[in-house]
């Protein structure tokens, strides 16, 4: 089990270099993995490769990279890149993006996520795991007539997948090592999630996955008013028929309903909550909503519950 921290610098005057320094923060409080967000700005991959190296020992991840807009080819390029540069120590998330995002910034109709999904993960795995891919779907073509190896990353790279709804659940349990699930409460993943996703890869004769269950909070002594801010934060992903489900799964009605606020024993009380449900890692995201003396309270909780 592990405990780590999605890392955004806010307001700096090089990301990168704030990145770096808050990863240095987390590692110093025992936190066992720094992770990314991907949306138009800095490139995941690339800053997990230079934070991996930066902070040795802390391992790192994207979560996650939208399918749609990107290649297999591209994707297990950067993937393994980074994966060398941290020696081992990077993990790739996807994530089928939604509607709003696809069709308005790239153009594209946002056609038959789960099949793209499934064709993306089928070549991706090939590349990553050999270097080599021919691989002729109905959506996506992933042949290699040049190398696609980088040495160094000859291990692979763990593939993990924003997974939560049945038939996303059921292509990662299949051709992933695990999900990335945000915004999904203890029940949910209790009840739905984790069961789903396993009873995918039992059947395929896959390893049981991993459970990286993404959690929005905070450890703070003001827990309405934060509260009350991370509503006004949420409210975006309300609009998801997705994450509307998912929320609701875990008995709540909006996003904050499943926030993880307030002091250290409700917060330790309610990671117990989702080892318990399945989760076999827990990354808290949002951490610097109450500002940095609350963030370095958060982490170094965090920090003590990392095993």
């Amino acid at each position: 089990m592990t405990v780590g921290v999605a890392l955004q610098a806010s307001g700096p005057d090089n990301q990168i270099d704030a990145t770096v320094q808050l990863a240095r923060e987390a590692a110093a409080a025992g936190l066992r993995s720094a992770w990314f967000g991907q949306t138009f700005g800095a490139d995941s991959p690339q800053l997990a490769a230079i934070v991996g190296r930066e902070v040795p020992g802390l391992q790192v991840g994207t979560s996650a990279i939208p399918i749609f807009g990107r290649h297999p080819l591209l994707v297990s390029s950067q993937a393994q890149t980074a994966q060398a540069a941290t020696h081992g120590r990077y993990h790739l998330g996807l994530a089928l993006g939604t509607k709003l995002l696809t069709e308005g910034a790239f153009g594209i109709p946002y056609e038959r996520p789960i099949a793209r999904l499934r064709e993306f993960l089928t070549a991706l795995r090939q590349l990553t795991e050999t270097g080599a891919a021919d691989f002729h779907g109905e959506l996506l073509t992933a042949t290699t007539p040049l190398p696609a190896r980088v040495p160094g990353a000859e291990g692979g790279v763990p593939l993990l997948v924003a997974a939560m709804g049945p038939q996303a659940l059921r292509v990662s349990g299949e051709l992933a090592d695990g999900i990335l699930p945000y915004l999904a409460g203890p029940r949910a993943l209790a009840e739905h999630i984790v069961p789903a996703v396993t009873a995918a890869a039992e059947a395929a004769g896959r390893p049981a996955p991993r459970i990286v269950a993404l959690v929005y909070g905070v450890v703070t002594d003001d827990a309405d008013s934060v509260r009350t801010k991370a509503a006004e934060q949420l409210a975006f992903y309300e609009q998801f028929p997705s994450y509307a489900r998912v929320i609701e799964l875990s008995g709540g009605k909006r996003a904050a309903d499943v926030a993880v606020i307030g002091n250290e024993r409700a917060v330790s009380d309610e990671v117990q909550r989702y080892r318990d449900a399945g989760a076999t890692e827990v990354v808290f995201s949002g951490t610097g909503i109450a500002g940095d003396t609350d963030r370095r309270r958060t982490w170094d909780l965090l920090g003590e519950l990392a095993e």
